[in-house]
């Protein structure tokens, strides 16, 4: 085990602080002991335990957990940048949440995290061609986690959505790296245009709670939105 331990440790500082934290927190609470086994200790890598986890979230009588999972990992196989991804948005929530002192803590129950990498796999979907499937994974993390992101929308690394309820991100909608909003933020349209018409918020912006930001305007980098 230790020599395991030290693997991650070199490979993986994240999966192995993730995984050590599980460790803890299956010892402290074993009315949870299972839970955290089945969704974390029972996978050799970040991404395996993550498509478990979408998988028992998402999964229902029209695509079950096991379907709904091989999708998932076959993303990740497809393509291994949306493990880095996992890893930077894992860090934001991290490091600019002052309630998270754990990778735990939003691997397990944040929304906001579990919706953005939910979407990031409708995303693949959605340029793979299969948009069918990818507006099912929508409507599902709508229903789920109450966030409603469309697969189309670009959305950079480094992301946290904070509360995650009541989230709304068009269908052209840009949001690039470093991103931090709240819960209520909506990135939608006029209702007046067509084509091109969500918002473009660059690099670093900070959106406060329920701020609607509406058309296709550029929030600068590092800017600050109020709450609405």
């Amino acid at each position: 085990m230790p020599v395991i331990a030290e693997k991650f440790a070199v490979c993986d500082p994240v999966w192995s602080d993730l995984r050590e934290e599980a460790i803890r927190a299956a010892a402290a609470e074993p009315a949870l002991a299972s839970f955290v086994h089945a969704t974390i200790l029972n996978h050799e890598r970040l991404e395996e335990a993550l498509t478990y986890h979408l998988a028992q979230k998402l999964g229902n009588d029209d695509v079950g957990a096991m379907q709904v999972r091989q999708v998932f990992d076959q993303a990740f196989a497809d393509e291994p940048t949306l493990g880095d991804e996992v890893r930077a948005d894992l860090s934001a929530v991290y490091e600019r949440d002052p309630s998270v002192t754990t990778y735990l803590q939003p691997f397990l129950f944040f929304k906001g995290f579990l919706a953005i990498q939910s979407y990031r796999v409708m995303h693949w979907l959605y340029a793979k061609g299969r948009v069918t499937l990818a507006q099912h994974f929508q409507a599902r993390v709508s229903e789920v986690f109450a966030v409603d992101i469309n697969p189309a929308a670009k959305i950079g690394r480094g992301v946290m959505i904070d509360h995650g309820t009541g989230v709304v991100i068009g269908e052209t909608a840009v949001v690039e790296d470093d991103v931090s909003m709240l819960h209520g933020v909506t990135l939608g349209g006029t209702g007046k245009e067509t084509g091109d018409r969500h918002p473009k918020v660059r690099r670093g912006v900070m959106i406060g709670a329920n701020a609607t930001i509406l058309g296709n305007i550029e929030i600068g980098a590092n800017s600050r939105v109020g709450a609405g």
